[in-house]
């Protein structure tokens, strides 16, 4: 398949890394051709790794990736084009995360609304899912990294996407069990306020390969 990923950053290059290992082909769209991160990977990516504009990424795509900041998420996908969303699955790893001069961290949306929610309502004929925002970069790509088992999320209103993001998740090393179908893309608000916590995980542990695991009676 042919990916588009919208970001530059570290969720980005990783995520786009495991794709071409895969055998599947990459654009990495940043907001003007020239962008460095996305030269220097797509000249060490091989034939399946190209860099583009948010625009070409998008065009390019069966399935696109936001993985840029929540905050800066809606900016970026009106770069890349309703047109070029539109049909797509559009897969948002994003956290809105709002840091003050402090240090002190906040969500921006909370609670009545989300990220994703706020990219289904811009982009209506896009497809799209949350996933993946709840664990850090190298594990969302190599689960092994934490031991035992452990979940991921998706929540989206469109059911053959949600089956097509967890089958991509599949191939990066997700049992199918693992992932818990959260339903509507409004349960989005819950996966994007784990992050405050998860964060504080991290502080604690001194690392961040480490994932929740859901236990349930049968």
């Amino acid at each position: 398949m042919h990916f588009g990923i919208i970001g530059t950053g570290t969720v980005g290059r990783t995520l786009a890394s495991k794709l071409v290992s895969l055998g599947h082909e990459v654009t990495l769209g940043s907001r003007t051709k020239d962008n460095a991160a996305a030269l220097a990977w797509a000249e060490q990516a091989g034939p399946y790794g190209h860099n583009g504009t948010f625009a070409e990424a998008a065009q390019a795509a069966e399935v696109v990736l936001n993985a840029t900041s929540g905050t800066v998420s809606l900016q970026a996908l009106r770069l890349a084009g309703e047109e070029n969303l539109a049909g797509k699955v559009l897969i948002d790893v994003s956290n809105p995360l709002v840091f003050s001069a402090t240090g002190e961290l906040s969500l921006d949306p909370v609670n009545t609304d989300s990220v994703a929610e706020q990219i289904q309502r811009e982009f209506p004929r896009a497809k799209v899912v949350k996933a993946l925002n709840t664990v850090t970069a190298a594990v969302m790509v190599d689960p092994g990294r934490v031991p035992g088992e452990h979940n991921l999320f998706v929540a989206g209103e469109d059911q053959a996407a949600k089956a097509q993001v967890t089958a991509v998740l599949e191939q990066f090393g997700w049992p199918a069990g693992s992932v818990i179908d959260m339903g509507g893309v409004a349960s989005a608000r819950g996966l994007e306020m784990l992050m405050p916590f998860w964060l504080k995980l991290m502080g604690q542990f001194g690392h961040a390969d480490f994932n929740y695991q859901i236990r349930r009676a049968q």
